[in-house]
This record gives C-alpha cells, structure tokens and sequence, in this order.
C-alpha cells in the first residue's frame, strides 16, 4: 500500500468521526429533555430512584433493626430463610454451597470460613456479624459490600430481616443473646 492510499484511509476515518461529532452537537442543541417532578408511570415493585442524585434521603436510610427484634419470630424467620438455601446451609458442620455455611454465624468475624473462597469485598470488609451488619446485608447485600459474589437482591421487609435474624442467634452451641429489649419476648429454638 503506497501513502497516497494511506492518507485516503485516514482522511476518510476523520471525516466520518468529525461528521459524528457535529450530529452529536446538532442533536444536542436541537433536543434538550426536561425532567419530570414524578414518574408518569409508576411500575409496582420497582425503586423510583432518589431525587438527590443518587445520595438516599432520610426517609430512605435503613432504620435500625434492634427495637424490631423485640418481636421477631424464630419460627418465621426459619421458613424466611428457606429462600437462602440454594446458596447457603444452616446445619451444623453443614458443607458450603455458593455461599458459606451459616451455623453459628451471629458474633463470628466477616469472611470466618477458612475454608471458603470470599469474593474480595468481604474479605477485606473486617468486623464481626452483629444484628445491624446483619440488617445491611439482609435489605441490600450490595450496599454492605459492592463487590460482592451474592445475587440475592434483599429483604425490604424490616419485620422479616428481624424475623431471619432472631433465626441466625439460635444457630449455634452457645448462642449470642439477643439484645436485652428484644430477647424477653423472642421463642427459642
């Protein structure tokens, strides 16, 4: 190829990028979107997303679970989490699944399974399972750690997070006690 069909090539790919960035600024200036106060069609089950650009407003911060625990149910936090066993076990000295065995894990500390493979986000996480980690991870598993392996999209029911959390404190030899405003009333396993 001689450079007189060289520079034809070249020539060509810049003029077909410049005539795409003028329709770009043409469009730009021709078409100008307004947004809109609300939705004009509101689809049940789906988030309307935050009119702080993204930033949750105060109604939309996750409240804590502790007062919820008063009356959290073991039994329906048990039949709750039959939605997590495709990934998880519950039994004692149960083997993994996609995600780590669950027995004892309320007080244990974040990616405690030697024998698991976390993804990076919970391995670098830190901390032990307390009832609000928990909480977090029970309403968006995203929002404890973005770099997560789970697909599981949450509970948004705070009563069944509480529910599946008074579940978890029973799954061990030495239980961690719920705390005391909620252990009064909680049935044991």
């Amino acid at each position: 190829m001689d450079s007189f069909e060289f520079n034809k090539i070249t020539a060509s790919v810049l003029v077909a990028l410049l005539v795409a960035m003028t329709g770009s600024l043409v469009s730009d200036h021709l078409v100008r979107p307004t947004k809109l106060e609300k939705p004009v069609l509101i689809i049940e089950g789906v988030e309307a997303a935050t009119s702080t650009g993204g930033k949750p407003t105060e109604e939309e911060t996750l409240k804590p679970i502790t007062p919820l625990l008063a009356s959290a149910s073991v039994e329906r936090g048990q039949a709750i989490v039959k939605k997590c066993t495709q990934c998880h076990t519950f039994e004692k000295g149960a083997a993994h699944r996609t995600g780590p065995n669950l027995w004892d894990i309320i007080g244990a500390k974040v990616a405690h399974a030697a024998d698991f493979a976390y993804s990076s986000g919970f391995k670098d996480k830190g901390g032990t399972w307390d009832d609000e980690k928990m909480n977090i991870l029970l309403h968006k598993p995203r929002a404890f750690v973005s770099a997560t392996k789970m697909s599981f999209v949450g509970l948004k029911d705070p009563q069944e997070r509480a529910d599946v959390i008074a579940y978890l404190h029973t799954l061990s030899d030495t239980p961690v006690p719920l705390p005391t405003s909620a252990s009064s009333s909680t049935p044991s396993k």
